[in-house]
């Protein structure tokens, strides 16, 4: 499910001539806020519910160099949740489908007045449940990676 759409403006080239890194977490930033506004906390459901999505942690992979004005599609997979949190799956792909990045992310429903977390909202759980699910025995091949120097 491609959850956002952008392309690789000019003034996120750095000197050598891709996309930096830092914006790559910047469209997977901008992914997650189109999720969040689908599941129902755009502006006026936070407000309604008082309730609001922190990210917890995320891991975010290279695979491709973007550059100047190539389009960027972000597909969402949900790979697990429980009645407060979310762990989803980002794929950054090009126009022909190459991956170009990917970012795994913890995210967390929070009671804004609290600012602790709770359970999301009935309707809110609704919603995820309508989200593309990864068979738990076909994860994204990127997914529940760890950092280290392989020996």
């Amino acid at each position: 499910m491609i959850i956002y759409k952008t392309h690789v403006a000019a003034e996120w080239v750095d000197y050598n001539g891709h996309m930096n890194d830092a914006e790559y977490a910047c469209v997977f930033s901008l992914a997650c806020e189109a999720l969040i506004d689908q599941i129902g906390l755009d502006e006026v459901g936070r407000e309604h519910y008082g309730y609001t999505i922190y990210t917890l942690e995320t891991h975010l992979c290279y695979r491709r160099e973007a550059h100047q004005g190539q389009a960027l599609n972000v597909d969402l997979t949900l790979l697990d949740s429980d009645t407060k949190r979310l762990h989803v799956f980002f794929a950054m792909l090009d126009d022909e489908g190459n991956l170009l990045a990917s970012s795994e992310q913890m995210l967390m429903g929070m009671k804004q007045a609290s600012g602790r977390p709770s359970p999301f909202p009935t309707k809110i759980a609704n919603r995820i449940e309508e989200l593309p699910k990864a068979n738990s025995e076909a994860w994204p091949e990127l997914a529940g990676r760890t950092i280290g120097i392989r020996r």
